[in-house]
């Protein structure tokens, strides 16, 4: 009996520790990395709490104090992945059949490839199979340019970042591009895409395609670089006011403080709320999944789908989505959440760190 409660207080202690660091406002990786497996440390404290209630009688007050602690850490991570759950009210509406209309959709397919990943065919099926408007690839180098060279018969509009460095970048698209131009806001080997694109029915969409480097003890020490290139796109929107479309690997997850804060601050909404974490990465291990893939957008859109595709031998899986524009969807969904003043300072200040 005692061999199974040193067990539980170990187990206990582990996830309760990376509860109490997540919530720390800290840029350190270390830190910041505790943002990532809320979904696993949330399953660790439900087993937490059942082998603390099999296996301790509460007969002192330590008893108490770590079943509160299990308790309030739990209740903090639901908090946290909630709103991306089937349980949450969905912030992006779905399209009703009798609305469609072809000339206002979209629809964008999204893949970190992994530069080593030698399978471009997998991809190529995925892309014949759910035939997207745009598609956008990440960590693409110069091979995999060469490999994806025959969309451009179908796909005649492309803006092509190709490096060898995990951030290089392709835009595939049918629709038509009006102006591009890549931008390096924060490293000088980091490129994000910012484009006007024009659907059928000729509304022009501002789209930006970001990739910023994550927080990790082999590249950024902290997430300052990060935080910043996804603040200062966001300070540049306004979602309530211009049609709008980010897409990408943000290296951050739907959850993360930084991500909140720049759906703020942008004025944009996350299709996933409501409907599910669709994990993207680690598409190599089942355990260990969370949401690093995004695609945001304007209150002028609705959903028609989202779905993850199949394993194209990355570390990610695609994420598709197909939207529809709608000129008054204003008035019918809930209106992005304004941030208050002190998380407009925080912006700034995350913002002014890496000048």
């Amino acid at each position: 009996m005692i061999v199974f409660q040193i067990i539980t207080l170990v187990i206990a202690s582990i996830a309760i520790i990376a509860t109490f660091v997540s919530m720390v406002k800290l840029d350190d990786w270390w830190i910041r990395a505790m943002d990532f497996p809320r979904i696993q440390i949330s399953t660790l404290l439900i087993f937490a709490v059942m082998l603390t209630g099999c296996l301790f009688d509460f007969s002192e007050i330590g008893h108490f104090i770590l079943l509160a602690l299990l308790l309030f850490s739990l209740g903090y991570q639901a908090y946290r992945i909630y709103p991306y759950t089937f349980f949450a009210a969905k912030k992006v509406l779905n399209v009703e059949e009798c609305d469609l209309e072809d000339d206002n959709t979209i629809a964008v397919l999204v893949s970190n490839v992994l530069t080593t990943n030698k399978k471009a065919h997998r991809l190529l099926e995925v892309v014949r199979q759910k035939n997207p408007d745009m598609l956008l690839t990440l960590e693409s180098d110069k091979w995999w340019e060469e490999q994806l060279n025959e969309l451009e018969s179908d796909y005649p509009f492309t803006v092509k970042v190709p490096l060898d460095n995990l951030y290089g970048m392709h835009l595939y698209s049918r629709l038509e591009i009006i102006k591009a131009d890549v931008n390096y806001l924060v490293e000088s080997d980091v490129p994000s895409i910012e484009a006007q694109v024009k659907l059928k029915s000729g509304k022009v969409v501002r789209l930006f395609c970001l990739h910023p480097a994550p927080p990790s003890p082999t590249q950024n020490e902290t997430s300052a670089e990060r935080d910043a290139e996804l603040l200062m796109v966001a300070d540049s929107l306004d979602g309530k006011s211009e049609t709008v479309l980010v897409m990408g690997d943000l290296n951050d997850v739907a959850w993360s403080r930084t991500t909140s804060l720049f759906l703020k601050i942008s004025a944009l909404l996350d299709p996933r709320k409501g409907r599910g974490f669709f994990n993207t990465f680690h598409a190599g291990h089942r355990m260990l999944r969370w949401p690093l893939d995004h695609i945001f957008i304007s209150n002028d859109f609705k959903l028609i789908t989202m779905e993850r595709q199949k394993n194209i031998g990355s570390d990610h899986f695609p994420i598709y989505s197909k939207f529809q524009y709608f000129p008054h969807t204003q008035q019918k969904q809930e209106s992005p959440e304004a941030p208050d003043a002190d998380e407009k300072q925080e912006a700034a200040e995350k913002i002014e760190k890496v000048k």
